[in-house]
């Protein structure tokens, strides 16, 4: 255990045990468990490191398998624990010694192969535009599957209904104007079929601002659900082939997926080469391209908009501000932090799959708030697919319709009704 201890099991020991985890923990709020808190769960995570209990233990798994990953617990500890780190040498050790519920290890397999995961999903695109999903959307396993497929499209928020402008076509980087700095996108799999909508609004977006958004074939899918799973080998062959993809195609990767961001920058650490640590600290969320540039104010639109911060955008990123001078550059658009805008939604990447139910359970207090706010929201906006999907399931299983928009659709829309993109 000498490897772990010289690396991600070392971030835990800084723990002090004094609690202020606690309230920050989502699973622990929803089961009162202790053994469901951080500091529960470090515990555990330390006799695994010491031999006390063996990796396969189903006591251990149980726990270890209900944290959601969102790092709630690392901001609100004053002694700096890497929660994080500890847990990923822990699910590492987890997914060598036991197999996976079937599930699980079909979605990874899915996603672990393009030729796999992308006509699946542009079959579940063609699905959602029969309708059928958000006609099926509700309560219940299926109906909450349905009401996640129906989230995911493209949705206009109350208000005006905006144009529809034409995509700037991509340049080759050697047909960039010298000086306009360059972000290439990271199209990812989820993203780049069921959200393609969100990437087209990334690339008017920045545009408008002054990049020049370029390609690059190759890519694969980021590999963060593999790592969140413990399978670290397939997530390391992922990020190889990005890596090889994205190489040193531009100044900046764009990523407008805050799970997939997170892990992108984290490439130094899952690899460990140079040339992958050189590829994380290029990475940027699109709300932190755009918010270096101001980003330049567009029209209107007189909507009451609520943010949810994803958490591996807040917690693992650590960006805050960005995304709310992004909405904060729509004119009339009153944006609104309610309770909780902090916490898990509890999406957490197949979480919501393989814990339906505590995922929910996670999920029941934030829709209470939007449900009941004072005045009623127009718009949700939340800057990772998952959320996205979750929130708006939840959302549909109590008859609300309440779209759930990325900032960056807004911020379209925004230009379109400003007439930013011209015609």
């Amino acid at each position: 255990m000498s490897a772990q201890r010289d690396g991600a099991f070392a971030a835990l020991d800084p723990c002090v045990h004094c609690g202020f985890c606690l309230p920050a923990c989502p699973t622990y709020l929803a089961t009162g468990d202790e053994a469901d808190s951080p500091r529960g769960r470090i515990v555990l995570m330390r006799a695994l490191e010491r031999g006390e209990l063996a990796a396969d233990d189903p006591g251990l798994a149980e726990h270890l398998d209900a944290c959601l990953g969102c790092r709630g617990c690392e901001p609100v500890c004053p002694s700096g624990v890497g929660y994080g780190r500890g847990l990923e040498a822990a699910r590492d050790l987890l997914f060598r010694a036991r197999r996976l519920p079937a599930l699980a290890r079909f979605v990874l397999r899915v996603f672990a192969r393009e030729p796999l995961w992308r006509p699946l999903f542009l079959l579940a695109r063609a699905f959602r535009a029969s309708g059928v999903p958000g006609a099926l959307a509700g309560a219940g396993r299926l109906g909450f599957g349905m009401g996640m497929l129906a989230a995911s499209a493209k949705g206009p928020a109350r208000g005006r209904p905006g144009g529809k402008p034409a995509m700037p076509a991509s340049p080759p980087l050697n047909a960039v104007p010298a000086g306009r700095p360059t972000a290439v996108l990271f199209t990812g799999c989820v993203m780049d079929t069921l959200f393609a909508h969100v990437h087209a609004a990334t690339r008017r977006t920045l545009e408008a601002n002054g990049y020049a958004v370029v390609e690059a074939k190759g890519q694969a899918c980021c590999g963060a659900l593999h790592e969140h799973a413990g399978d670290r080998a397939t997530a390391q062959a992922l990020a190889r082939r990005n890596l090889a993809a994205l190489g040193e195609t531009a100044d900046y990767i764009v990523v407008n997926s805050a799970g997939c961001g997170a892990l992108l920058k984290d490439y130094g650490h899952l690899l460990g080469t140079d040339a992958a640590a050189r590829l994380g600290a290029r990475v940027r969320d699109v709300s932190e391209l755009l918010a270096e540039r101001g980003p330049r104010a567009g029209g209107p639109l007189e909507l009451s908009v609520a943010y949810d911060a994803p958490c591996h955008l807040q917690h693992a990123q650590r960006v805050h501000e960005a995304p709310l001078a992004v909405l904060g550059a729509i004119p009339a658009l009153r944006l609104r932090l309610l309770p909780g805008a902090d916490r898990c939604c509890g999406s957490a990447g197949i979480y919501s799959l393989v814990q339906p139910d505590l995922s929910q359970r996670v999920l029941a207090d934030k829709i209470r708030i939007f449900r009941t706010a004072v005045p009623p929201l127009d718009a949700i906006a939340t800057g990772n697919p998952g959320c996205l999907m979750q929130i708006g399931a939840g959302l549909r299983a109590v008859g609300i319709t309440i779209p759930v928009l990325h900032p960056v659709e807004l911020l379209d829309r925004s230009y379109a009704e400003g007439g930013v993109y011209g015609g």
